[in-house]
C-alpha cells in the first residue's frame, strides 16, 4: 500500500520504503514514481530525490507548473529538509556543521570527500545534532544545506561515522534488506500557489535499533 503522508490537487508527498528506486533504473525493478502514477491515476513529476536505499519522505508534483514553482525552492535553498541517521561510533562534536568538497566520479556511483576546495568539486554543507547514543551506535537529526550526490552518507562517513549498512562509505557490514539506516524524515516548503507553509513527516522507519535509540530521547 502506498503510503500517503499529505496530498493536494498540486502535489502528493509520500513515505519511499527503502530499496524501492525513486526513478527507474538500470536494473529494470519498478520504481515508486511508477508506483504513486498508478494510485494518482495520471502521470506525475519528481520534485526531490532519495537514493534507492533511503527511506522517506519524497514530493511530487502533478503538473509542469507545480513542479516548476517546487523546484525552484529547491534551487534557492528555502526549502527545509530534515533526515534522520543511524551511524557507527559517535561524533566528536553533539552538534556541528560539515563543509567539505564533494567529486561525483559517475562510473562508480559514488562521492569523493575532500576538506579543500578543488574546481571540479562542488560544495557540501550539512549541520548535524545528537539525539541519542547506543553501546555502539548514534542517532543523529541531519540537515543537509546543499544536494549534492550522496552528500549525506559521504560526509558523516569523512568524519568516521558512516551511515548503518552503508557499505559503500564504509559501513562494516551491510544491513540484510540492502538498505541504510538514513530516513528522509521531514520536509518543509511553501504550497506552490497560496504560499501556506507545509511540513510532511514521514513515520520512523521499522526495526529494533531505531525503536531503541528513538525511546531514549522520549526519556
Amino acid at each position: 500500500m502506498l503510503d500517503v503522508l499529505h496530498k493536494n490537487n498540486q502535489f502528493l508527498v509520500c513515505n519511499k520504503p527503502a530499496g524501492v528506486p525513486v526513478q527507474s533504473d538500470q536494473t529494470g525493478d519498478p520504481s515508486f514514481q511508477e508506483e504513486v502514477e498508478k494510485y494518482c491515476k495520471h502521470q506525475v513529476h519528481l520534485v526531490n530525490r532519495i537514493d534507492r536505499p533511503v527511506s522517506g519522505v519524497v514530493l511530487f508534483a502533478k503538473s509542469a507548473a507545480a513542479m516548476t514553482a517546487l523546484t525552484d525552492q529547491f534551487r534557492q535553498r528555502s526549502i527545509e529538509k530534515t533526515y534522520l541517521a543511524i551511524v557507527e561510533g559517535a561524533p566528536e562534536a553533539e552538534a556541528a556543521t560539515l563543509t567539505h568538497y564533494l567529486t561525483h566520479r559517475g562510473g562508480k556511483h559514488k562521492s569523493s570527500v575532500s576538506t579543500t576546495p578543488d574546481a571540479q568539486a562542488e560544495e557540501a554543507v550539512l549541520r548535524y545534532k545528537i539525539l541519542s547514543r547506543g553501546e555502539r551506535y548514534t542517532l543523529l537529526l541531519v540537515q543537509p544545506q546543499t544536494g549534492r550526490h550522496h552528500q549525506i552518507r559521504a560526509q558523516l562517513a569523512a568524519i568516521g561515522c558512516p551511515v548503518k549498512g552503508d557499505v559503500k562509505y564504509g559501513a562494516r557490514r551491510g544491513n540484510p534488506d540492502r538498505s541504510i539506516d538514513l530516513h528522509a524524515w521531514k520536509l518543509k516548503f511553501e504550497h506552490p500557489v497560496s504560499g501556506e507553509v507545509i511540513e510532511v513527516e514521514a513515520p520512523l522507519p521499522e526495526g529494533k535499533l531505531w525503536a531503541a535509540l528513538w525511546a531514549q530521547i522520549q526519556k
